[in-house]
């Protein structure tokens, strides 16, 4: 069964460099893995209710085993895009990851919901009444858990 608190903090960006950097000095981050132009297609993603296609640049990191990411929306529509022209760069939402999605949404507002590239099933959902834009709820499989136990690796 999956851990039931938040294991991920995230933030939108324009600016992949200067947010690394200033997370490094602020949270302690080492060392950041980007992964660049991860495509979310309409075949496995919604946005709004219909079917979505954007690309974004991600960036990991861990502050002790918090994961940090950074996402760098480069073209398309989506939560990070909206989210960069509402209200810019900042902090965008915490993750918990579970093992149904189904249940942990519940009647929550489903604003973005898919599976990434190598099967991490995830939905956001809005959360500005707990005073963060978005909580995100993630399934993560085993190739996706190789990757951040990696990420996590690197830090030390």
């Amino acid at each position: 069964m999956a851990d039931q608190t938040p294991v991920q903090i995230a933030w939108v960006t324009t600016d992949l460099d200067a947010t690394e950097n200033a997370l490094t000095t602020l949270l302690g981050a080492r060392k950041w893995v980007r992964v660049p132009d991860v495509h979310f297609g309409p075949e496995t993603c919604t946005y709004r209710g219909r079917p979505a296609d954007f690309t974004a640049d991600i960036s990991f990191s861990y502050a002790g085993d918090t994961q940090l990411e950074l996402i760098a929306p480069v073209a398309g529509d989506s939560v990070y895009s909206e989210f960069l022209d509402r209200a810019g760069a900042g902090l965008h939402h915490i993750c918990r990851e579970v093992d149904d999605i189904d249940a942990a949404i519940g009647p929550a507002e489903v604003v973005q919901r898919g599976t990434m590239p190598g099967g991490m099933e995830f939905a956001y959902v809005s959360a500005h009444s707990a005073g963060v834009p978005y909580i995100e709820f993630a399934h993560i499989p085993p190739e996706i858990r190789v990757f951040f136990d990696y990420v996590k690796q690197e830090q030390q």
